[in-house]
């Protein structure tokens, strides 16, 4: 079952039916505020996406770009920091598995979302990408010196502890 959320866009499985379908999407002022929400970020001004839905065997296959320009609080000093992205979508729409059943991925398959059998929400998927996207753990040019005066060692400057202490030139003197 398709649910509503912030950035909803529903395609009917009939409408697609044997044929290719290209769309475009664009985030609107209330969508961008509900992702803002969702992702916690300081700012969405624009999320885009060019998608192109192509029927197979095995589902819906949906390939295309989404651009966005936001920015993120800094995991340091809480500072906006802005950040770009164009990212690639390569997502392949499947039914619900039944109670019980399985599905076999290979390694090299695109990501996944399952349908109800009549509906596919697009619009979700290019949220879930764009949550995806976001750097982790996102710093402002303050970061380090902020970090460093609350007492927090770089990767440099921390010495490994206890039994792993020696190991480092254990292997030098091999």
């Amino acid at each position: 079952m398709v649910s509503a959320n912030e950035f909803s866009h529903v395609v009917k499985l009939s409408e697609i039916g044997n044929h290719s379908h290209n769309i475009r999407l664009s985030a609107g002022e209330q969508a961008r505020s509900g992702l803002i929400a969702r992702f916690d970020l300081a700012a969405l001004d624009s999320l885009e996406a060019e998608i192109s839905l192509k029927p197979e065997a095995s589902g819906i296959l949906a390939t295309g770009r989404f651009t966005a320009k936001l920015a993120q609080y800094c995991i340091a000093s809480d500072d906006p920091v802005p950040a770009l992205l164009d990212e690639t979508v390569n997502i392949r729409f499947i039914p619900e598995p039944v109670v019980g059943g399985e599905i076999e991925l290979e390694t090299d398959d695109c990501d996944t979302m399952f349908h109800d059998g009549q509906t596919i929400d697009l619009g979700e998927a290019v949220a879930q990408s764009l949550g995806l996207a976001l750097d982790p753990y996102p710093r402002s040019p303050d970061a380090e010196t902020i970090l460093k005066a609350a007492g927090v060692k770089s990767e440099d400057e921390a010495a490994p502890l206890g039994a792993l202490s020696s190991l480092k030139e254990l292997l030098a003197k091999k």
